[in-house]
């Protein structure tokens, strides 16, 4: 039996949603259950592009419950009324202010920190989480090896929430939620077939659901 095990929550990233699908594919997922939060992620976007892509997306996520978090684009974030954002460069000095100047007003989460040193440089400026993984790097069906053992540690000895990004593969779950982590975070494993979204989530939900029954058990 696990200590205090965790029962990790669903996060969705958009990278691969195009312009035309978004709002139907987003619709379709988050129907299928619970979702903590949605990461918009410009994906190549020029800030015009992504304020259009964006802007029909945050009342939607919201209006399921979840939190609308925009990446790199703070006022993208502002003018649509999100609930946080989310820095993907890794630069500690641009997180310090991002926490200094919206915090606890908005949600303000990190990735890009690839070293236990940096990664805990990142946490001492307080950020509400670090995401371990990187947008657009879930190619492969498995979880990264290097993001799990991140969130393995991470989850081990910090008390910020992680993220942890699974892999292309809804079933990644399973490994994901055995990690430690509080959030787990899908883009490819959920998207890749938007009919078939809302059951992505679904099944998500009940991976967590058996793996911390049988964990607390």
């Amino acid at each position: 039996m696990i200590v205090d095990p965790i029962r990790p929550r669903l996060v969705l990233v958009t990278t691969p949603l195009t312009d035309a699908d978004a709002e139907a594919g987003l619709r379709n997922a988050l129907s299928g259950g619970d979702v903590a939060s949605v990461i918009l992620d410009p994906a190549g976007r020029d800030a015009d592009a992504f304020q259009r892509f964006a802007e029909p997306l945050v009342p939607l996520i919201q209006a399921a419950g979840a939190a609308a978090i925009v990446a790199d684009d703070t006022q993208c974030a502002g003018r649509l009324k999100a609930d946080g954002i989310h820095l993907t460069a890794g630069d500690i000095p641009a997180l310090g202010e991002a926490v200094a100047r919206f915090s606890p007003k908005l949600i303000v989460g990190c990735s890009g920190f690839e070293t236990r040193h940096d990664a805990l440089d990142a946490g001492e400026r307080l950020p509400d989480y670090l995401f371990f993984g990187r947008f657009g790097g879930d190619t492969d069906p498995q979880l990264h090896p290097k993001n799990l053992k991140m969130a393995e540690w991470w989850a081990e000895i910090v008390e910020i929430p992680c993220i942890l990004m699974m892999g292309s593969s809804i079933e990644s779950a399973e490994a994901a939620s055995a990690s430690g982590a509080e959030f787990v975070a899908a883009a490819a494993a959920v998207f890749a077939d938007l009919s078939e979204a809302g059951a992505k989530v679904a099944r998500a939900n009940a991976i967590f659901d058996a793996w911390f029954e049988q964990a607390a058990a």
